[in-house]
């Protein structure tokens, strides 16, 4: 009994292997995104919508990003950024932002094993955000894998952990400030010259994702139509997609359909065909 089960179950995976490999195979006859970005709404809601512990769907929604990075991968897709733990999340109850800790280094540490998707893949990962705000053993645990996975370069995992969009901007407005007033220090000039003025280009230099490029697609679940903050000034011409499932139950059919709607952009047709 235990060896039909275990046959039926590889003959499935073996099936949806080819069925997912036809389908990218159809979807890559268009652009396909070189970033996409998620918001993993809804772990919470998902525990309590079927009275699972405290934690359930936080460790559910993990086994559902690793789906989701497969996927990615799979269809071509180079940058994934996902929205971890914002800083307001820190106002959560002690022993909700304790666990989220805990979790997080949990996790860090089976993604650095050696038959773990980073591996597999060639991921680097990078972790984005005010990491000072983290415990010593999760800052230390995010340096490691970032460490680790310095050299991967087939595709890249941004973890947005301890981040806000106001608090990225407001840190690239200080640094640029700053990098002025010592060209100001450091200079015989009494006058003003355009030369200390903060640009745009300044901000973006000192923007968490300066070498990321701009998210093509934003995936929020939950069927929230909001950002809450997040990628602010890299989204101006993101496409968002907010389907109703939450995080746990988005599948690679919500992925399709949201690159499907990227692919309706006619700018992003004419991208495709500049690089042909």
């Amino acid at each position: 009994m235990q060896s039909a089960k275990m046959t039926l179950r590889v003959f499935l995976e073996n099936s949806f292997r080819v069925l997912r490999k036809f389908l990218f195979r159809v979807v890559s006859v268009g652009p396909i995104p070189s970033h996409v970005a998620f918001i993993m709404d809804g772990n919470r809601r998902y525990a309590k919508k079927h009275k699972l512990q405290l934690g359930s769907g936080h460790r559910i929604g993990l086994f559902t990003l690793m789906s989701m990075l497969k996927y990615c991968y799979e269809l071509g897709v180079k940058y994934v950024s996902v929205y971890a733990f914002s800083v307001d999340n820190f106002n959560r109850r002690p022993e909700e932002v304790e666990f989220m800790m805990a979790l997080m280094e949990e996790k860090i540490e089976e993604l650095l094993m050696e038959e773990s998707i980073v591996n597999k893949f060639g991921v680097r990962i990078q972790f984005i955000g005010n990491l000072k705000l983290l415990k010593d053993s999760t800052r230390e645990a995010a340096g490691r894998a970032m460490a680790a996975t310095a050299k991967n370069d087939n595709f890249v995992l941004l973890i947005c952990v301890a981040y806000t969009s106001t608090d990225e901007i407001m840190n690239a407005i200080q640094k640029s400030y700053n990098d002025k007033l010592c060209k100001l220090q450091g200079s015989s000039y009494s006058g003003i010259d355009q030369d200390f003025e903060i640009t745009i280009t300044d901000i973006e230099r000192h923007m968490c994702m300066s070498t990321t490029p701009e998210p093509d697609i934003l995936i929020r679940t939950s069927g929230a139509k909001r950002l809450s903050n997040f990628l602010l000034w890299q989204s101006t011409n993101t496409c968002l997609y907010s389907p109703t499932v939450l995080w746990p139950e988005i599948s690679l059919w919500h992925l399709t359909w949201a690159v499907l709607k990227f692919q309706q952009v006619p700018q992003n047709f004419e991208k495709k065909k500049k690089q042909i």
